[in-house]
């Protein structure tokens, strides 16, 4: 039989949890980029973090730790203590791509975080150099086939999420097409704009001005759906490539043993705040759409996306170590 004493424990502990999830937060929290100022996370992470401040009225300190492909950021949250006063803001792609790329990570993706919302998403805007003769994705694809090995896409790097793009394009349309990695976007479109790289996976942001300009030719977005702020760019996969979907999220996640209640009062909180449309407008100023995920959605998202690039990534050879 179980006895008073231990009933009395385990209400004891849930009693306790919910009373430090009303409190919560008595001090200030800290929210752990990786990467430098002035990157999208590091943006999200200054617009939550003086929402939560409007909130709570403690103080949120925006961490950067800029190192490893953002595999340090991620090792600092999971050693941290789970109380809710440390969390991980990060592009998806250091959860879901990093554990496929390095050899060895100090830190499990599923094991060492709680998830607590996925904030926004993010498509890449396919783009090409206009001497290319191919006004849609049907096009493009027709053009490599006939030029196997001839075409050229430029990424930020090695393992990047543009290269794998990339990577799953050429694999789903069944062409040969040629990644060439550079260090940063900056440089990468460079050489796009100059005509020595045929195509690229670009954010949307920079390369705007570029299609507007007609310097690139705007092809399509790699998300599932329209992209909300540009619906009337088609998708890759309505384009002529069906299946094709690439997205980078942002996902905010806290170290495991924190409470599931402050993990639950974060998550509305943050919610809450980004519907605000002063939020909703900064971000799609920044090339995101805000998507706002519970808790259940987010684990799945992330699940999913770890999944999406197991074989990418090997198909690629691609190593980080």
């Amino acid at each position: 039989m179980i006895s008073a004493r231990l009933i009395a424990a385990v209400l004891s502990a849930g009693v306790g949890t919910v009373a430090t999830a009303q409190m919560y937060p008595t001090k200030p929290i800290r929210l752990i980029t990786p990467y430098a100022p002035g990157g999208g996370s590091d943006t999200l992470a200054r617009v939550i973090g003086q929402k939560l401040n409007e909130s709570w009225g403690q103080p949120v300190v925006v961490d950067n730790r800029p190192s490893s492909g953002g595999n340090l950021g991620a090792e600092l949250v999971a050693k941290a203590a789970p109380d809710g006063y440390t969390l991980f803001v990060t592009p998806s792609a250091v959860l879901t791509i990093n554990p496929h790329l390095y050899a060895k990570l100090r830190y499990d993706p599923f094991k060492d975080f709680l998830p607590v919302t996925a904030p926004t998403n993010s498509p890449y805007f396919l783009v090409m150099h206009p001497k290319i003769p191919a006004a849609n994705v049907k096009e493009l694809i027709v053009y490599a086939k006939a030029n196997p090995g001839k075409m050229n896409y430029s990424s930020s790097g090695s393992g990047s999420s543009g290269h794998l793009a990339g990577v799953l394009f050429g694999s789903l349309a069944g062409i040969d097409i040629v990644h060439i990695p550079y260090k940063g976007a900056a440089p990468a479109t460079v050489d796009l704009l100059a005509g020595a790289i045929q195509f690229r996976f670009s954010s949307v942001v920079p390369a705007l001005p570029h299609v507007r300009s007609g310097r690139l030719r705007g092809l399509a977005m790699s998300s599932a759906k329209r992209y909300t702020p540009m619906p009337e760019v088609p998708t890759i996969a309505e384009s002529g490539l069906p299946g094709y979907a690439v997205e980078s999220f942002y996902v905010i996640v806290a170290p495991t043993g924190t409470p599931r209640a402050v993990v639950e009062k974060l998550n509305a909180e943050i919610v809450r705040k980004l519907k605000d449309p002063e939020v909703n407008a900064r971000m799609a100023a920044d090339g995101a759409e805000v998507i706002a995920t519970s808790i259940a959605e987010t684990t799945k998202m992330l699940r999913d996306d770890y999944n999406r690039w197991a074989k990418p990534v090997k198909d690629s050879g691609a190593r980080a170590d």
